[in-house]
């Protein structure tokens, strides 16, 4: 089993975090997303895991460097792609051509999911949906009487589906997949000046292949600050039910209050403030004189004097004598 991450995206829309690292390396819960995302589906896989395949741009070798130890964490090799012009979804994918053989998963590095089934290896795919009242803004599948995918419609201006595409992807047969890919780029098959995913998984339905919906009990995003602050929140409760240990053992709490779930980092100092609900503070960071709940504070940042709710504090960041909803990105400070 091979897994495939897209992951070039420059992830404007959660900006000014995304100015320094990629959205997928974002901490949520402690734990960067893309970290998350291929344990969620190590998790419902039922063969193991030989490689992890990351697509990404320009981003440097250390994290270049991070990625394959996330990858060697799950006793997977890891490997480095690049997507060198933002040209869609398909041409993402073919950019790890080399990685589509045998069965492959696909999944684009901005989601988080909760799943209680078994990904089945017998049928040819699967396309990880999730039931939403509003289909209109999203790409959605349809189905046959046989639950079968027939049909993959972005956007819907006519009720089709509520079945929402979350971005993850199982195919039986990645060279089959590839061949599909390579023919969009070949005959310049586009939409929007981009090569589509569904418009190569529409080919293989129409060559007889069942792709079947695999449902998820829950789909978090992590595409804006507000989403991935609530996405923060709900993987800490997750963690949490399992009774994974989310305070690490040098924290300093002086005089303070932890109220859980809360995942504290590496050598945190809080002293004279209540922290949590649904708070994750990065390693080497410092709240005092401050109440802090359900917002996420990066690595070695300080919050002085301060009342944070909803927030998203970057690294090395200072915030002094605030009561807000803030976000604030690496390397700044605000304070009165």
């Amino acid at each position: 089993m091979k897994i495939i991450v897209p992951m070039a995206g420059r992830g404007s829309r959660l900006r000014p975090h995304t100015l320094t690292i990629p959205k997928p390396l974002v901490p949520v819960g402690g734990k960067p997303i893309v970290h998350r995302l291929v344990e969620d589906i190590a998790e419902v896989c039922t063969e193991p895991i030989d490689e992890i395949a990351f697509i990404i741009g320009d981003f440097g070798t250390e994290v270049e460097n991070e990625l394959i130890a996330v990858a060697a964490s799950l006793g997977a090799k890891g490997t480095i792609h690049y997507q060198h012009e933002p040209l869609g979804t398909a041409h993402a994918v073919l950019c790890a051509e080399s990685a589509l053989e045998g069965p492959v998963v696909v999944a684009f590095a901005d989601t988080l999911f909760q799943a209680d089934f078994k990904l089945d290896s017998t049928v040819d795919g699967i396309l990880w949906v999730n039931q939403i009242e509003d289909p209109s803004a999203f790409g959605v599948v349809q189905l046959d009487v046989e639950g079968n995918i027939i049909d993959f419609i972005e956007k819907p201006k006519e009720f089709v589906s509520d079945l929402a595409m979350i971005g993850i992807y199982y195919f039986k047969d990645g060279n089959r997949l590839k061949q599909e890919l390579n023919y969009l780029i070949d005959n310049q098959v586009m939409k929007g000046g981009e090569y589509q995913l569904p418009d190569a998984m529409r080919r293989l339905t129409e060559a007889g292949f069942k792709l079947k919906p695999g449902t998820v009990s829950e789909w978090l995003d992590c595409g804006n600050k507000e989403v991935t602050v609530h996405t923060n929140q709900r993987v800490l409760e997750y963690d949490w039910a399992k009774n994974r240990n989310l305070v690490h053992d040098d924290v300093k709490v002086l005089n303070a209050t932890i109220v859980p779930p809360c995942f504290i980092g590496k050598g945190v100092v809080i002293e004279n403030s209540v922290v949590g609900p649904h708070v994750s503070i990065g390693a080497g960071s410092k709240v005092t004189n401050s109440v802090v709940r359900n917002s996420i504070i990066q690595n070695n940042s300080s919050i002085l004097d301060s009342i944070l709710k909803d927030s998203m504090i970057g690294s090395h960041a200072t915030v002094q004598g605030q009561q807000a909803n803030l976000s604030l990105g690496d390397f700044s400070s605000i304070h009165i």
